[in-house]
C-alpha cells in the first residue's frame, strides 16, 4: 500500500520538473509572447492597449567621427550610432516564470518600429545599417540600434576661417503625424557629449566641442515630435596657419625689409614685384578653399587682400622713387649743359663790352665812324635789350636753381621713401594687432 503513493509522488515530481525545464527555453517564451508565429498586428500597430496612451521613444545619438566638412556644398559627413528605446505593452513577462530570462532578441520585422528619420540628411538609405534584431526586456522595453554614415546639410559660417566653430543641427523627427508619439533622450546631453568624445574614432580636421539636445513638438495640420542634436565642432587651424597666415606674414616682413635695399641699381623694385607675385599664388590657394556663397567677406580673405594692397602700394612707391632718382640724374645733365651755354653767352657779352680803338700804350684813339647817327643809337638800344634779357634770365635761373641743381629730386625721393616707410610700418602693426584681437580670442572661447 505504501509503494503506490510513493510512485504517484515520484511521477508528479517528474512532471513538474519537466514542465519547469520546458519553460526555461526561449521557445516557450516566444510562445508566451505570441511571437512563435507571424503576427502582423504587433508589427503594424502602435503597441499600446489604450490608443490615448503616449508612446515615448527615447533616442540617443553618439558621434563616432567627423569625416569631412565641405565648405562649398555646405555639408558635413559624419559617422553616428543611434539607439532607440520604447515600451511594447503587449510583450511583457515575469522573468521568474522562465528561469530568470530577462532579455531576448526577436527579428526586427516582427515588431512595430518607430519610423524616425533625420531631417537634414541628404544621403541615400543605403548608408544606414540597422540591426536585424531588437532586444526585448521583461517590462516590455524594446531596444533597437543602428549606425549610419550621415551626410547632412549645415549652414557654415566662415567669417573666422580658419579659427571658426560650426554649429550643425541633426534633427530626428517622426515620419508619421501622430501627436501620441514623443521623442526624447535616454541619457542627458552632457553624458552623450562625453561618450561621443571618448569613443570618437576619426577626428581629422575637426574636433567635438559640445553637444546639446532640444526637444519640441510642432503642430502643422498634425502633431509631430522633433528631437534636435546641436553639435558644435571646431576646426584645427594649424594647417592653414602654416600654408597661408605665416607665409603672408613673412612676405610682409620681407617687403618691409626691402626698404633697406639701395635704389640705384633697381633691385628694390624687382624684389617687391616678386613678393607681390608670391601673394597672388597664395590667393589662388585660398580661392579653392572658400565657397563663393559666403555673404560676408571672411577674415582670411580680408587678411590676404590687405596684404596684397599694402605690397601693391609699396610697389607703386618704389616706382615713384625710382622715377625721381632717374629724373634727378637727367636734370643734372641738363643743368650742366645750361651752365656751359650760359658761360659762352657771358663771354660773348663781355667781348662786346670791350672798348674799341685802345692803343697798345693805353691811349684812346678816336675811331672813325662810317655809320650814320641813328645806326649808332640802334646798336646801343640792342645792347640795352640784350642786357635786360640777360638779367631776366639770370633771375629765372636763380629761382629754379634749387630745383635744377643735381641732387634735389634725389633728396625728395629719400624723404618720400622715409615717410612711406613710417606709415607702412604703422599700418602693418595696427593691422596685425586688429587681426589678432578679432581672430584668436574668439577661437579660444
Amino acid at each position: 500500500m505504501s509503494v503506490a503513493p510513493r510512485a504517484l509522488v515520484f511521477l508528479a515530481l517528474i512532471g513538474i520538473s519537466s514542465s519547469q525545464t520546458s519553460d526555461c527555453s526561449y521557445l516557450s517564451l516566444m510562445d508566451h509572447l505570441n511571437l512563435s508565429t507571424t503576427n502582423n498586428v504587433l508589427a503594424n500597430m502602435r503597441p499600446v492597449k489604450n490608443w490615448t496612451t503616449h508612446t515615448l521613444v527615447k533616442l540617443d545619438m553618439v558621434l563616432f567621427g567627423i569625416l569631412k566638412v565641405d565648405e562649398k556644398s555646405q555639408t558635413v559627413m559624419s559617422h553616428i550610432w543611434i539607439q532607440m528605446f520604447w515600451k511594447n505593452e503587449f510583450l511583457t513577462w515575469n522573468s521568474s516564470d522562465f528561469c530568470g530570462i530577462n532579455k531576448t532578441t526577436v527579428p526586427r520585422s516582427m515588431l512595430w518600429i518607430p519610423h524616425v528619420t533625420i531631417q537634414e540628411a541628404v544621403n541615400d538609405v543605403g548608408s544606414v545599417e540597422r540591426s536585424s534584431f531588437v532586444s526585448l526586456h521583461p517590462s516590455g522595453l524594446v531596444h533597437a540600434t543602428a549606425r549610419q554614415l550621415l551626410t547632412s546639410t549645415c549652414q557654415l559660417k566662415l567669417f573666422l576661417f580658419p579659427f571658426d566653430k560650426q554649429s550643425c543641427n541633426i534633427t530626428f523627427t517622426s515620419m508619421t503625424c501622430d501627436e501620441h508619439l514623443q521623442l526624447q533622450t535616454f541619457y542627458n546631453d552632457t553624458t552623450l557629449a562625453k561618450v561621443s568624445d571618448l569613443y570618437m574614432i576619426t577626428h581629422g580636421e575637426w574636433q567635438l566641442v559640445d553637444m546639446k539636445v532640444v526637444k519640441y513638438m510642432i503642430f502643422q495640420g498634425c502633431g509631430q515630435s522633433k528631437l534636435v542634436y546641436m553639435v558644435t565642432i571646431a576646426r584645427k587651424p594649424i594647417l592653414y596657419v602654416i600654408i597661408l597666415i605665416i607665409p603672408l606674414f613673412y612676405l610682409l616682413i620681407l617687403d618691409l625689409a626691402s626698404f633697406f635695399i639701395h635704389e640705384a641699381r633697381g633691385e628694390k623694385l624687382s624684389f617687391k614685384v616678386t613678393v607681390l607675385l608670391s601673394i597672388s599664388v597664395l590667393l589662388l590657394i585660398l580661392q579653392d578653399m572658400l565657397p563663393s556663397t559666403e555673404d560676408s567677406l571672411p577674415l582670411i580673405a580680408s587678411y590676404c587682400i590687405a596684404t596684397f594692397t599694402l605690397v601693391g602700394i609699396s610697389v607703386l612707391e618704389a616706382m615713384l622713387v625710382s622715377f625721381l632718382i632717374d629724373f634727378d640724374s637727367v636734370c643734372g645733365k641738363k643743368s650742366q649743359s645750361s651752365v656751359d651755354a650760359h658761360v659762352d653767352i657771358q663771354m660773348e657779352v663781355n667781348h662786346q663790352k670791350e672798348p674799341v680803338g685802345v692803343e697798345e700804350n693805353g691811349e684812346e684813339k678816336p675811331e672813325k665812324s662810317y655809320l650814320p647817327l641813328d645806326r649808332s643809337n640802334e646798336c646801343d638800344l640792342l645792347k640795352v635789350i640784350l642786357e635786360e634779357v640777360r638779367e631776366a634770365r639770370q633771375e629765372a635761373g636763380r629761382q629754379d636753381k634749387d630745383k635744377t641743381k643735381p641732387g634735389y629730386y634725389r633728396h625728395v625721393a629719400e624723404i618720400i621713401d622715409s615717410v612711406f616707410f613710417v606709415l607702412y610700418l604703422t599700418t602693418f602693426i595696427i593691422f596685425m594687432v586688429y587681426m589678432y584681437i578679432v581672430w584668436v580670442p574668439t577661437y579660444k572661447e
